[in-house]
C-alpha cells in the first residue's frame, strides 16, 4: 500500500489516499485526481493549452488540479485551489447540465442562497435552460464571456456510476481562438481524456471505498 506519491508537476512528494482516507477530511474527489493527473498531462502535451480539473464545492467549483506550469500558453499560474464561479464556467455547466433536475433545482438554490440572488439566471449568453440545452447538444460545457473574458474554455464531465465527479476543462486565449474553433479542434480530444478517466475510476476505485470516503467528509 502507497502512502506517499510523486506529484507529476513539482517532483514533489505527497501523501496518497490511503494516509488521506485516515483523515475525516478526505474527500473522494481526491482520488479523481490521482486518477486524472497523467491523462491530464498526456493531452496538455498534445494541445499545449491548459487545463484544470475542477470539482464542486458548496456552490461554487473548485480547481483540483492543473496544468497551467507546464502550459506554453498559460498566463495564470498557481489556479489549484481556487474557486470558480458555478454557472459562468465550462466546468459548472457540465456538472449542471449531466445533474438529475432534483438535484439540479437543489444545487441552483444553494447558489442563489449563497450569493443573494434570485432565478431566473441569465448570463451574457443567454438564460440557464437555453445554455444547459446547448451544453447537451454539443456534450461539453462551454464559457465564451463573463468570468474571466480572455480566455474560453470547454469542459467535459468525468463520470462514476450515474453522476459526474469532477469536470475536465480546457482553457484557450480568445485572442487565438473562437469556441467554434476550438470545439473543432479540441471537443473529441476531451472528451476521450474525459471518458479514460472514467473507466479508470470504475477500475479503480469501487463503491465500498466511495461510501467510506463520504462517510468521513
Amino acid at each position: 500500500m502507497g502512502l506517499v506519491s510523486k506529484d507529476h508537476f513539482s517532483n514533489r512528494w505527497r501523501p496518497t489516499r490511503h494516509v488521506k482516507s485516515l483523515s475525516s477530511g478526505f474527500r473522494e474527489e481526491d482520488w479523481v485526481c490521482q486518477v486524472a493527473v497523467p491523462h491530464m498531462i498526456e493531452l496538455g502535451r498534445d494541445v499545449l493549452w491548459p487545463l484544470d480539473l475542477v470539482t464542486l464545492r458548496g456552490s461554487a467549483m473548485e480547481i483540483r488540479e492543473s496544468t497551467h506550469q507546464i502550459s506554453p500558453y498559460s498566463v495564470n499560474h498557481g489556479m489549484v485551489g481556487k474557486q470558480v464561479p458555478l454557472i459562468e464556467t465550462a466546468g459548472g455547466r457540465a456538472l449542471l447540465a449531466n445533474m438529475s433536475e432534483t438535484d439540479r433545482q437543489a444545487l441552483l438554490t444553494l447558489f442563489a442562497e449563497t450569493l443573494g440572488l434570485q432565478p431566473p439566471f441569465v448570463m451574457r449568453d443567454g438564460g440557464m435552460d437555453a445554455v444547459l440545452a446547448k451544453v447537451r447538444k454539443l456534450g461539453v460545457g462551454f464559457r465564451v464571456s463573463d468570468f474571466t473574458p480572455e480566455t474560453g474554455s470547454i469542459s467535459a464531465p468525468i463520470w462514476y456510476e450515474d453522476r459526474v465527479f469532477a469536470c475536465l476543462t480546457l482553457i484557450w486565449s480568445t485572442s487565438s481562438l473562437t469556441l467554434e474553433k476550438s470545439l473543432a479542434m479540441y471537443r473529441e480530444k476531451l472528451l476521450r481524456t474525459a471518458d479514460a478517466i472514467s473507466r479508470d475510476l470504475v477500475g479503480k476505485l469501487t463503491s465500498a471505498e466511495i461510501a467510506q470516503f463520504r462517510e468521513a467528509s
